[in-house]
């Protein structure tokens, strides 16, 4: 197996990483993501390129960017991902693993645009326990994470840049996943024990762009502002197949 993760910057992928290194040592060679390429941020989460970088590097593994145009059309993303998919199988790729919990309509998607493509898919995560339970495995085995990204008609956006831990499990209306399987929030991983070290962010400007609040984030030990909250926007395509979290 040579696989490479679909990596959105949150929790779900980094742990995913973490179960393929314990299950499939070595198999992992690559991460792949998605970015908006007129504010150059991960799809969706609203994350730094930068901040992915670190991450890549703290997993000591290469990481392949997808550019997305904004606005994206569905046609324009499969086309550009598809392209994407043709460059790993020319490199020897088997495989391509995604974070997904229980979404039957996602996992289904993803299958039917990699049928025939050379990679297939993997959903290490998939229905392996309750989402409450997931959350507190991952954890109280030390990963950290902070929301970035959150859907203010599900949590308000006091939510947005809080640390994902047992306070903030405790503190989530009744109805919320604890892993925000249905888009309540998403979140950048920066510490856990698929990392060789942290990756040091700090919280700055809370903003609401195209209907979600989003929380910017920089990498702590680097200067320069924190506060580009014209660029923190919704980023993703409505079928980002490779923007799972």
């Amino acid at each position: 197996m040579k696989v490479v993760v679909s990596w959105s910057s949150g929790k779900d992928s980094a742990w995913m990483l973490h179960i393929l290194n314990r299950q499939h040592p070595g198999s992992v060679r690559g991460l792949l993501t998605t970015t908006n390429e007129a504010f150059d941020r991960v799809a969706m989460h609203g994350v730094r390129r930068t901040l992915v970088e670190a991450q890549a590097r703290a997993a000591g593994l290469p990481l392949r960017i997808v550019p997305l145009p904004w606005p994206c059309s569905n046609q324009e993303y499969e086309r550009r991902v598809g392209e994407a998919v043709s460059g790993l199988v020319a490199q020897g790729f088997t495989h391509v693993a995604f974070g997904d919990l229980f979404l039957e309509d996602v996992r289904r998607y993803r299958e039917e645009r990699l049928a025939g493509s050379g990679l297939l898919p993997l959903f290490p995560l998939w229905e392996s326990a309750s989402t409450a339970d997931l959350a507190r495995e991952m954890i109280a085995a030390g990963l950290e994470a902070r929301v970035t990204c959150l859907d203010p008609r599900a949590l308000d956006r006091s939510f947005a840049g809080r640390r994902f831990d047992d306070a903030f499990l405790g503190d989530l209306p009744p109805g919320v996943d604890p892993c925000g399987e249905r888009g309540e929030f998403h979140t950048f991983a920066c510490a856990g024990p698929m990392f060789a070290e942290p990756v040091a962010v700090r919280s700055g400007t809370i903003v609401e762009r195209d209907g979600f609040v989003f929380c910017d984030m920089d990498c702590a030990d680097v200067g320069g502002s924190a506060d580009e909250a014209d660029s923190t926007r919704n980023v993703g395509s409505t079928d980002d197949a490779y923007d799972a979290d």
